[in-house]
């Protein structure tokens, strides 16, 4: 983990309950590089929100150590306020000021600046997101997206050495969503700022982020890219949780051998001398192809994605082949501890 800009390691953070303490996040560990945008990424309750203000200075440490740009900041007896750690953080409602204009807004983190350098670095901010022409306006007239890219100028403007985002486009629409996650990358790689983002969204997480780690429980399952975490999950519970697929024993497919085997909808080619024989039993147009499910000799029910001209009907049988892709062996469900 040497060399990072945010190393974090093995730390555990919870609170005293009346039966005790209960743990939120445990032994959790991730390197981050100066420059690059990570994720955690999971469901609700998994522990992220927690660890990202553990990394603020909101939330203590019982155990582990957090390390910026090789100062610490947290560890067993040591909470740096966070004030003082050099992180800015953008929250999930924005939390823009109504009363104060767009460029007040920015320079509101630049208070110990000399006047003429504050307008100078807001300028530099309101350019960097877009919003040259909108310095004089209030929150209220913008839109949601407006709105999140001006809170991220804020969040910018004091050059924090690490940017924390708490599901940052929650508020939006799907389709504001979609377009102001690419927005986002641009932005940040950009200002060439590290930063962190929790989501539950996968597909904002594959689209913003260059490392994502996969949480259950307060863990980090895995920390890898996007077409790593889609390709080679490490565990059943990252392969449920990322992408679609099935999971199905190995010997379904007529593989010899333990464990069972999962299957990306795209991982299975109709080919008139495929080895895997199915028997369909639905289909669904989702542009541009069609989702079709299949069950196989097994019984097992995996699903495919097909071209329109496949167009198979239920009922009929179906041969396919794999795709190039390497298989994924996991242990048998009953084989796990």
């Amino acid at each position: 983990m040497n060399g990072s800009m945010l190393q974090i390691d093995a730390i555990r953070v919870g609170y005293p309950t009346a039966r005790g303490f209960h743990v939120v996040v445990d032994g959790l560990s991730l390197a981050l590089p100066a420059g690059d945008i990570g994720c955690l990424l999971g469901a609700s309750g998994c522990g992220k929100t927690t660890a990202l203000r553990a990394i603020a200075g909101f939330e203590p440490v019982q155990a582990g150590s957090i390390v910026l740009d090789g100062d610490g900041l947290s560890s067993p007896g040591l909470t740096l306020p966070p004030e003082r750690r050099g992180v800015g953080m953008m929250f999930q409602d924005y939390a823009l000021f109504p009363h104060l204009d767009v460029a007040s807004n920015i320079a509101f983190g630049l208070r110990g600046m000399a006047k003429a350098a504050q307008r100078a670095r807001v300028d530099e901010m309101l350019a960097l997101v877009g919003l040259g022409n909108e310095a004089r306006v209030y929150p209220h007239e913008l839109s949601g997206g407006q709105q999140q890219r001006i809170a991220l100028a804020r969040a910018l403007a004091p050059a924090p050495k690490l940017l924390l985002l708490d599901e940052p486009f929650s508020n939006l629409d799907v389709d504001t969503r979609e377009r102001l996650a690419v927005e986002l990358r641009g932005i940040l790689k950009a200002a060439g700022i590290t930063a962190l983002l929790v989501t539950h969204d996968q597909a904002e997480a594959f689209v913003v982020a260059d490392a994502i780690g996969v949480m259950d429980r307060g863990r980090i399952l895995q920390w890898a890219d996007a077409p790593t975490l889609y390709r080679a999950p490490a565990d059943r519970f990252v392969a449920g949780f990322v992408g679609r697929g099935s999971v199905v024993p190995a010997s379904a497919l007529g593989m010899a051998g333990e464990g069972d085997v999962l299957l990306r909808p795209d991982w299975l080619v109709p080919d008139p001398s495929g080895s895997i024989v199915a028997e369909v039993v639905s289909s669904a147009f989702r542009g541009p192809g069609l989702v079709v499910q299949l069950r196989l000799r097994s019984g097992d029910l995996v699903e495919a994605d097909l071209p329109v001209d496949a167009a198979p009907s239920p009922g009929a049988t179906l041969a396919l082949r794999l795709a190039g892709e390497a298989l994924v062996v996991l242990p048998h469900r009953d084989d796990m501890s």
